[in-house]
């Protein structure tokens, strides 16, 4: 379990074989370390997708940008228990 509790949001697209990749193992990871996770369409608000579309899927954790195309789980963990 995290020390504390963390938020990490996924943003996505519709379509995008990196997101259902990303959404799999972070729906996995929010179960077994209990941080809370959603998910944000990229393409729903014209802000998120001037800022995001090219680099989708992008983890952020409480709302900071940690990485983008793909979940590196050894270092979302080591993020995650700071």
């Amino acid at each position: 379990m995290a020390p504390r509790e963390h938020r990490v949001t996924l943003v996505t697209r519709v379509g995008c074989h990196l997101c259902a990749d990303a959404e799999l193992l972070l729906r996995r990871l929010s179960s077994e370390l209990g941080f809370g996770y959603e998910e944000l369409d990229v393409d729903a608000e014209q802000d998120r997708r001037a800022e995001y579309s090219d680099r989708v899927p992008v983890i952020l954790i409480d709302g900071k940008e940690h990485g983008y195309w793909r979940v590196e789980e050894a270092r979302l963990r080591r993020a995650l228990n700071r």
